[in-house]
């Protein structure tokens, strides 16, 4: 296939999964606050470090109040991972290979991008603000959904596939970071923690299958265990790059990737998280978010450039 089409497609898969993901973080974050006493609730600014965008974010707002977070995260054009930039770019680019794509996820994705067109306000008031985030995560997810039951699981699926892990692994490692820092080490014996954590899973929508899969408690430790080790948690970091080496193991010229992956894969498996806190924790998030940017690179100038 042209590298035109498997980058176009890869790229498309990630801005999905980016538009979903922020989309979560927002209505969590809007819960957590709720949740929380005015003293310890962690505010609106974690978002915005979570997705790596301060520096952009500073040059256009005085403070971190929950109107300009929320506006930054969903409609502002300035930001390039907001929700609307998000899907505008998933759309153009997923226009380009409309033959590839089923017609139905197009169909999805282009319904989407107009309504968030046409009214972009409903993502800001309080009164539509869940709703119409709750909308763009059940279409996103249904594009997704689509691609899974329809599409040939060929070159172009697999490309499209490679997307939406790396971004789903990078978005569950940047959550666990700044989280992880809001409430530690002066707080870290206070009740709260617990709400905290629990709205570390339930941005990924994983509340539910961490009690299934650890048959425990919130524990920070065993949160920690879970997101980054399960092998069978789909937004685990290791399920992620675990499914990256099986559909790499059928692209052509794959040998390097294959190594670069395993070898993620192994680092992975030895490192004992749940004894990780603080700064050591951080550092080597830090360490796992080149990994993934490394992999990227690789895809890239194998298989893009």
């Amino acid at each position: 296939m042209l590298s035109r089409v498997a980058e176009t497609l890869y790229w498309s898969a990630r801005y999905i999964e980016r538009a979903e993901n922020v989309a979560r973080l927002v209505n969590i974050n809007n819960l957590l606050v709720m949740d929380l006493p005015k003293g310890i609730s962690p505010g609106w600014e974690p978002l915005i470090d979570i997705i790596g965008s301060r520096e952009i974010y500073e040059k256009h707002y005085q403070d971190f109040s929950e109107k300009n977070v929320i506006k930054y995260l969903t409609i502002d054009k300035r930001n390039p991972s907001s929700i609307y930039n998000s899907i505008v770019s998933a759309r153009d680019n997923t226009r380009t290979v409309r033959d590839v794509v089923p017609r139905q996820a197009w169909e999805v994705l282009n319904s989407l991008y107009l309504d968030i067109k046409e009214s972009p306000k409903s993502l800001l008031n309080k009164t539509t603000r869940f709703d119409a985030l709750k909308d763009t995560i059940d279409r996103t997810l249904m594009v997704f959904g689509v691609l899974d039951a329809t599409m040939n699981h060929d070159l172009s699926f697999r490309f499209s596939r490679f997307g939406s892990l790396l971004e789903r692994a990078d978005m569950t490692s940047r959550i666990i970071d700044v989280r992880s820092a809001t409430l530690s080490e002066e707080q870290r014996e206070i009740p709260y923690e617990n709400i905290q954590w629990m709205s570390v899973l339930r941005s990924m929508s994983g509340y539910q299958m961490y009690r299934q899969e650890m048959s425990i408690r919130i524990r920070p430790k065993e949160v920690l265990k879970f997101l980054f080790h399960s092998p069978h948690f789909p937004r685990s970091v290791l399920f992620c790059v675990n499914s990256l080496r099986a559909l790499i193991d059928t692209a052509p010229n794959n040998n390097m990737k294959l190594e670069r992956v395993q070898h993620s894969i192994e680092e992975l498996q030895h490192q004992q998280v749940d004894s990780l806190t603080g700064a050591k924790l951080h550092d080597y998030i830090d360490e796992l978010q080149l990994d993934l940017a490394d992999i990227h690179n690789q895809l890239a100038e194998q298989y893009f450039l």
